[in-house]
Formats: C-alpha cells, sequence, structure tokens
C-alpha cells in the first residue's frame, strides 16, 4: 500500500532538495564536517520527513504542528546556506538555486496547514 505523502509534490520536492543539499554539504571544507555540515544535513532530511509523519497522523491539529516543523526546518536550511554563502564556501548560484526551492516549499507547507488542503497533490504518482 503507498504512502499518501509520496504524492504530494511539496514532499517530492523536499527530497529532490535532500539530494541536491547533500551534494553541497560535500563542498564544504574538512573542519566543517561535524559542525555546519552536520547540520545542514540534519536540517534537510527533516523536511520530507516531518511532512512524511504528519501525514501519518489523523488529526489535522498533528498534521499541522509537522508541516510547521519542516517550514522551520525549512527556514533553519535557508538561514545555513547563507552563512556558506557568506564564508565562501559555496557560491552564490548554488545557494540561490537552493533558496528558490526552500521557499518554494515553505509556501507549500504553509498551504497543507490549512484543513482543504490538497492542491499539492501529484496526478502522476
Amino acid at each position: 500500500m503507498e504512502s499518501n505523502y509520496k504524492k504530494l509534490i511539496v514532499w517530492q520536492k523536499a527530497m529532490s532538495l535532500t539530494t541536491n543539499v547533500y551534494g553541497l554539504v560535500k563542498k564544504l571544507p574538512r573542519e566543517e564536517n561535524y559542525a555546519l555540515s552536520d547540520q545542514m544535513r540534519r536540517a534537510v532530511v527533516s523536511i520530507p520527513s516531518n511532512i512524511a509523519e504528519g501525514c501519518g497522523r489523523y488529526n489535522q491539529n498533528e498534521k499541522s504542528f509537522f508541516m510547521r516543523v519542516a517550514r522551520g526546518s525549512a527556514t533553519e536550511l535557508e538561514t545555513q546556506l547563507l552563512i556558506c554563502k557568506n564564508l565562501g564556501y559555496l557560491n552564490d548560484e548554488d545557494v540561490q538555486t537552493s533558496i528558490v526551492a526552500l521557499n518554494e516549499i515553505i509556501k507549500m507547507l504553509h498551504g497543507l496547514e490549512k484543513p482543504t488542503s490538497r492542491k499539492f497533490l501529484s496526478s502522476t504518482n
């Protein structure tokens, strides 16, 4: 039985972002292996994970809570990407591409906090 969350476009986009961010983290210097890069990996993994967990809940208040947690992780990751840019670890293009994706995900998550939000379901899956 396929889980409903896999049909969510926002979950699919978050999964894609996770793959992209894991690639970006490899560009960070070694001294960041257990600091910034670890934080970034945890934040990006938290986004699709909390979307999935929220979809596994039966109560709309619980679903909304997990969408807010995912949104918080997205804004945390955005800050970390900006820190990487400021430190010269990542270039502007890498950071900007991820931030555009994050902003789209954040808007979609905001929409999923509402009780009648089926608009982000994919018709292809």
